[in-house]
């Protein structure tokens, strides 16, 4: 199913969650045009949402920076073919009060 492999660039997820990124990055690949990012990144935040519960936060391609703050072990930066794929699931952010 990967055809092109992927190359992963960071990451603190289980081994079992890597896999998962990267098939749902190949699936969406397969099923939507390469230039349409934003239904890429929804089709893999709605399957991480449904596999491991909601919160989770796709970034997809070919040149884009972020910051932002994660959950251990929920964080994988990726890529394949031409695109880079970041999925995390946001932290709670603590209020000081």
């Amino acid at each position: 199913m990967l055809e092109g492999k992927a190359l992963i660039e960071d990451s603190d997820m289980p081994l079992k969650m890597q896999i998962q990124a990267m098939a749902s990055a190949s699936q969406a690949l397969d099923l939507y045009d390469v230039l349409d990012y934003t239904s890429m990144a929804a089709h893999i935040k709605k399957e991480f949402d449904r596999r491991y519960g909601s919160g989770w936060q796709c970034v997809v391609g070919s040149n884009f920076g972020c910051f932002f703050t994660h959950s251990k072990g929920s964080f994988i930066y990726f890529t394949l073919e031409t695109m880079s794929f970041l999925i995390f699931k946001g932290a709670a952010s603590s209020s000081s009060s």
